[in-house]
């Protein structure tokens, strides 16, 4: 960006598509042939790196986060997402999160009650319930200072009452935007978004899996195929090992270890893939038990217990397996697994597995175990899940010599370390097979390291090369825009739409806006098909009028063809085209009654102008003349008017009144007009359409003013 706001083409922070798909320079979409609008996706964190998933998006007028989380390899405000980029919080109107894990929610405390936002914000009702628990940990457990902290308590309990729940396929419209979501696997409640705008839809995929495991569904595929996926890449390329195998593999691992006498550490974030290796654990020593009776297994997670009965709720949302267990018993109950609350609970005499949290070991329980269990070859650490960049998880996947302690010594490395993949993010294959499904146009790669984005993008570019695709890798702060072709359509709906479409055949209504949407109606149902209702205005003026009644209903009757005498209250009244009512109340005052439509204020007004004329030069309007009968004009003069009027307009026209025929030639075009039925015989359109408004401009200027037909005064009423 340069000093001055204007943008270069060269500004790695503006991504343009074009139909090339090439990089391009931002453009004013007012300067576009047709009418175009621009989304606007930058993603604040998760952008070429796993941790802080925060991703904005901006669509005729509309702003919307997804997701608030922290990056774990970080403290303080370096962890938060780039919120200093946002212009105005409080522009955003909405703000969904797809699941409970701390690099997708774990910002939105601060950003709740530390920014100016006031939109909504949606979660799952399982997210909902764990978040307050898990925050409620995370900071019980910070071990940074008290000034350092993102947020307190106080502010997470005042931020519950801010989050609204979703059910899966529920529907919500808000600030003219529509979004449902679908289940994503992952871990219990997570959620993919389908948001709409002005009929273009967006998918946010959150962390997803598409495999199936001991307690989860796989992830759905939706029926709908977006304009654009955002979709995780945090394993790009790389193909998860079969569950059965990884199950197999994983569990020998861990029984070697304690059958040397050592101590198995298993690091694990506390909800989520926690409770899938201890369903594997728990039926593992169950048909061990011989071997293994004298080894426990500790889950060292007051949060885990805690957080269990939301496991215990939800079953019902997790897969059919579980859901047959939970009619005969709480399939979370385990007969193998003790709770570990704190390290001075725990007794170490012998081998034992201890499944404690964080999962990247950078603090707590798991880290504290570490250290104390590292310096010894019978002990084995086991990774199961992915471990992002920075954390100490990360770091002994290298196997060094020597790591850090939270105190700062060095210390060596000796246990063995374990890495087997129980992480429910999408492979490659799931995530390739989803997109197969879907068919997306455009796809933005985000939640992945840089590297391993960059292969996937290749991948998927070569999988898809005949198809017109876009995939797009943007990095923290930068832009992609995206062009779409705005589409309005208008719903007839109720008497409009009576008769289904017909070619030519005109229809009218009130045309109602609400947000995106269009719907014509008629006046008369407005209140069956919006929440808008009709008032009727009956207006009634008072004149001063002394001038006679004769003359002023003389006058009226040369002004309009439609004039009845009648009586109101014993007075005497007239009719003007069955609307209006001009009363003569006494001999020093008129009235006006009428029902408020546009035509029916001009014609009152018109007969104001009227009785106001006759009040300021009440001599030029004499009774005597009130028996004189307007001259009419006679049909040849009427023809000739007629044909002059049109010889203003065209250099060569022949008029014939005994063959009662008008002739215009319009260079070498000739246009006949009959008289009697007023019909043009021309083979040009244009020429015929404007021949025909000339006449009945010429024939209305020299006959009586022709007004609407007759107004129901039921169905006069204005709308407010």
């Amino acid at each position: 960006k340069m000093s001055d706001g204007s943008t270069e083409a060269t500004d790695p922070s503006l991504i343009m598509l074009d139909g090339r798909g090439l990089k391009r320079k931002a453009i004013d979409i007012t300067n576009l042939e047709g009418e175009t609008e621009t989304l606007e996706i930058m993603p604040l964190g998760a952008g070429n790196e796993v941790g802080r998933s925060c991703i904005m998006m901006k669509f005729r007028g509309k702003t919307i986060m997804l997701d608030c989380g922290i990056h774990p390899a970080y403290t303080g405000f370096n962890a938060l997402p780039y919120f200093d980029e946002l212009e105005d919080p409080s522009a955003i109107d909405l703000l969904l999160v797809s699941h409970f894990h701390l690099d997708h929610i774990a910002s939105l405390p601060y950003f709740l009650e530390k920014t100016t936002f006031k939109g909504k914000v949606y979660m799952t009702h399982p997210t909902k319930a764990i978040y307050k628990l898990l925050l409620t940990d995370y900071i019980r457990i910070s071990n940074i200072a008290v000034e350092d902290m993102l947020f307190d308590e106080q502010d997470l309990i005042r931020s519950m009452d801010k989050i609204e729940t979703v059910d899966f396929h529920q529907e919500v419209e808000y600030a003219g935007i529509k979004f449902w979501c679908y289940n994503a696997g992952h871990v219990l409640g997570a959620a993919m978004f389908m948001i709409e705008i002005a009929g273009v839809k967006v998918l946010y995929t959150g962390d997803f899996s598409r495999q199936e495991d001991r307690h989860l569904m796989a992830a759905e595929i939706p029926e709908l195929c977006p304009d654009v996926l955002i979709v995780e890449s945090t394993y790009g390329v790389q193909i998860h090992e079969p569950r059965k195998e990884r199950e197999s593999r994983f569990c020998k691992t861990i029984h070697s270890i304690v059958s040397k006498g050592g101590r198995c550490l298993i690091p694990v974030f506390a909800l989520g893939r926690a409770q899938e290796l201890l369903l594997i654990l728990d039926e593992y020593w169950q048909s061990h038990t011989e071997q293994l009776k004298n080894v426990p297994i500790y889950y060292a997670s007051s949060l885990g217990k805690k957080c269990m009965s939301v496991y215990q709720t939800y079953t019902s949302m997790m897969n059919e397996k579980i859901r047959r267990r939970a009619t005969l018993a709480n399939p979370f109950v385990f007969n193998y697994i003790k709770d570990l609350k704190s390290i001075e609970e725990f007794v170490d005499s012998g081998p034992s597995v201890v499944m404690a949290s964080p999962g990247m070991l950078q603090s707590g329980l798991s880290r504290q175990l570490f250290e104390l269990w590292c310096q010894s070859e019978k002990n084995g650490v086991m990774i199961p899940g992915y471990c992002v960049e920075g954390t100490l998880a990360k770091t002994i996947l290298s196997e060094p010599e020597e790591v850090e302690t939270m105190e700062g010594r060095m210390v060596p490395l000796h246990m063995s370390v374990h890495y087997i993949s129980f992480s429910a993010h999408s492979d490659f294959e799931g995530t390739s097979t989803f997109i197969d499904s879907l068919s997306p146009p455009n796809i933005i790669l985000v939640h992945g390291e840089k590297n391993e984005m960059s292969r996937l993008q290749t991948t998927l570019l070569n999988r898809y090369v005949d198809k017109k695709m876009e995939i797009l890798t943007p990095r923290n702060c930068q832009t992609v825009r995206l062009q779409f072709r705005g589409q309005k359509i208008i719903k007839a709906v109720g008497k409009v739409a009576a008769g289904g479409p017909k070619r030519g055949k005109k229809i009218s209504g009130l045309l109602i806006k609400k947000d995106y949407q269009y719907t014509l109606v008629d006046p008369d149902e407005l209140s069956s098909y919006s929440k808008f209702q009709t008032s009727e205005i009956t207006q009634s003026q008072r004149v001063p009028y002394s001038s006679t009644w004769e003359a002023l209903t003389y006058q009226i009757e040369q002004m309009y063809s439609e004039v009845v005498h009648t009586t109101v209250l014993t007075n005497q009244a007239i009719q003007v085209h069955s609307t209006i009512y001009v009363v003569h109340t006494s001999q020093t005052e008129v009235t006006l009654n009428w029902v408020s439509t546009p035509v029916n204020d001009m014609i009152a007004d018109s007969l104001l102008a009227i009785i106001l004329s006759i009040n300021l030069n009440p001599a030029d309007y004499r009774s005597g003349a009130v028996d004189k009968k307007p001259t009419q004009v006679n049909e040849e003069e009427q023809f000739n008017v007629v044909a002059n009027f049109l010889r203003e307009h065209f250099t060569e026209v022949v008029s014939n009144f005994d063959e009662k025929t008008i002739t215009v030639d319009f260079d070498g075009t000739l246009a006949t007009i009959d008289w009697y039925t007023k019909s043009i015989d021309c083979e040009e359109e244009p020429l015929t359409l404007r021949l025909q408004e000339l006449v009945r401009l010429a024939t209305n200027a020299i006959n009586p003013i022709s007004l609407p037909p007759k107004v129901n005064p039921e169905k006069t009423k204005l709308l407010f």
